[in-house]
């Protein structure tokens, strides 16, 4: 279930623009060379809670490159099934990620990815990686003619990456991806995020990624 102002993943998560109409998130001062993109307040949508409950064309699965079930909970709600074709995936590499089916999960569609370990003297390296996983899974998801999307937090939790670091990554890669040419085919990215901190990094920098245009402000 959500926390605070968000709406629970059971139901309908709030998008950038209800977050801000709604004052849950502010406008930042912190905005560098960072230009409004109106479409976008509307295609990426954010809430805390479960990820394996929320009903979009696919969920994102934070896996390592065996693909055999890191994450537990996806695959106690998909189902055996799940686990039986993941076995014929051949795994997947760092930055890459694959797709399954969703069983008897809301969503359609499972997409594996494998995040870095996080290693401050690989800062750079690793952070391409991370990078490449919401790339390529918005990829992937683009490829089999998906329209929705949900991301967890990717390679923070046991893959030790600092909350603050992956979020800047993972909100600032999904802006570059649907401003692409390719990325138009996507119409909802939600990020679903867990934990207390990751509810307040993630409403600390989206204004900040995603700021609000001169009319919005003016509104506001």
């Amino acid at each position: 279930m959500s926390s605070g102002n968000n709406i629970s993943t059971s139901g309908q998560p709030s998008t950038v623009r209800q977050l801000f109409n709604n004052r849950v998130i502010r406008e930042s001062q912190k905005v560098d060379n960072i230009k409004p993109n109106e479409l976008l307040l509307d295609k990426v949508s954010v809430c805390r809670g479960d990820i394996t409950v929320i009903d979009v064309d696919a969920i994102v699965n934070a896996a390592n490159e065996s693909l055999l079930g890191v994450d537990g909970a996806i695959h106690r709600a998909a189902g055996p099934e799940l686990l039986k074709e993941c076995r014929l995936l051949n795994g997947c590499d760092i930055g890459d990620a694959k797709i399954t089916k969703g069983y008897k999960l809301p969503a359609r569609h499972i997409i594996h990815t494998v995040g870095p370990v996080y290693h401050s003297e690989y800062e750079g390296t690793i952070a391409g990686q991370l990078a490449s996983c919401y790339k390529r899974s918005l990829e992937v998801a683009v490829e089999k003619g998906l329209k929705s999307i949900a991301f967890p937090c990717i390679s923070t939790g046991i893959f030790g990456y600092p909350n603050m670091k992956a979020a800047k990554i993972a909100l600032t890669e999904i802006r570059r991806f649907l401003e692409s040419d390719i990325g138009k085919q996507i119409e909802q990215v939600v990020f679903v995020v867990f934990l207390e901190r990751d509810d307040k990094t993630y409403k600390e920098l989206i204004p900040q990624i995603y700021p609000l245009t001169k009319t919005d402000v003016l509104a506001s």
